[in-house]
């Protein structure tokens, strides 16, 4: 009963998973089914929506709580450290590799480990990571000495998975190995009756980290504009919305009579090189700019002439989407993962951390 209490105290300290939709109670329901089994299972949902949620309420809701909840984003780093982060590695594994490392299999043995954004891994890694699930074992980099861990792992992605398993973009016997239990998490837009109960919740919540004694809630009007929008940033767009027009309030008496909906907004707003398609500005790699065709000298390399276009096109359109990648994908008839490839092509996935 003690432990009970304490995994529910554990819990209850977690951001809130609130809604009353039918879909997001069914949601809950699967979650509570799924936590009991000692099986991986796969959060598919949009971003935004509440996935490393949703996979901290399957460990602590498990026999597991007691051990550590280990979380990490695939699509952070790029291969090589995305092995040794995951696998450890020993001393003089690769260029930098002064000691050796413990990795997160390692952290979280006993426990439940996180992978976000797994559609980012190699096929490569991918196989790796197969033999975790299937036998407990690994090898850190470096070594050939075998591992032994227990470990639940659950994966999640932004991503429809059984189709870049059919492309040869994913593995399908990893697909089948994760897929036991398929957890999709409804994005907000299909949870309309929740919208301003997350609302009024994210308010109190900010008014309280303020010093106020209470939030007087919303006016009619901010109600239809929240109720209004689509929201593709799903709950955690709605949470900036909403503490974002709480912060602005004079006084804890007023109520939120309108939200900003794009801070971005404003008359004097940077619109960069929304009209520079075709002639982008200069690369930042001591490139040139892309020559228009009438300028264009020959002979030339054709090669290093479309790689730095499609550089210069690439940042174009992060500065017209405001660097969303899903935005910027849509804008070149381009799918997510399609575009992510792009930019690691061209290694710009580093850029963009900065």
């Amino acid at each position: 009963m003690a432990e009970d209490l304490e995994a529910a105290s554990l819990l209850a300290n977690l951001p809130p998973l609130v809604g009353e939709a039918e879909c997001f109670l069914a949601v809950l329901e699967q979650v509570s089914r799924a936590a009991r089994l000692n099986k991986p299972v796969l959060v598919v949902g949009e971003r935004g929506s509440g996935k490393e949620l949703i996979a901290a309420r399957l460990h602590y809701l498990s026999e597991r709580w007691g051990k550590r909840f280990v979380k990490f984003n695939c699509a952070a780093v790029n291969d090589e450290l995305l092995e040794s982060e995951l696998f450890g590695h020993v001393a003089g594994a690769y260029t930098g590799a002064i000691k050796a490392r413990v990795g997160r299999f390692e952290l979280a043995n006993g426990g439940t480990l996180f992978l976000d954004e797994l559609s980012s891994m190699s096929l490569r890694l991918q196989e790796k990571l197969l033999r975790v699930l299937e036998y407990g074992e690994f090898e850190r980099m470096g070594s050939s000495e075998t591992q032994k861990v227990n470990v639940r792992v659950v994966a999640a992605a932004n991503a429809d998975l059984p189709a870049l398993a059919a492309s040869g973009r994913f593995r399908e016997d990893l697909l089948d190995r994760l897929s036991f239990e398929v957890i999709t998490v409804p994005p907000l837009r299909e949870r309309r009756e929740d919208i301003l109960l997350l609302a009024q919740r994210f308010g109190e919540r900010m008014a309280q980290e303020l010093g106020r004694e209470y939030f007087a809630g919303f006016a009619p009007a901010a109600e239809q504009q929240l109720l209004g929008h689509g929201w593709p940033g799903n709950v955690r767009e709605l949470r900036n919305v909403v503490e974002r027009a709480v912060y602005r309030l004079e006084t804890a008496r007023r109520v939120v009579e309108g939200v900003t909906l794009d801070p971005f907004d404003s008359p004097f707003r940077v619109r960069g090189a929304q009209a520079s398609v075709v002639a982008p500005a200069p690369a930042a790699r001591d490139t040139e700019p892309v020559p228009a065709m009438a300028v264009w000298q020959f002979p030339l390399d054709h090669k290093t002439h479309l790689a730095e276009y499609e550089v210069a096109l690439l940042r174009a359109v992060l500065e017209k989407a405001q660097h969303k990648q899903t935005r910027a994908a849509e804008l070149l008839g381009l799918n997510y993962h399609q575009f992510r490839g792009l930019l690691r092509k061209y290694g710009l996935i580093e850029e963009l951390r900065r």
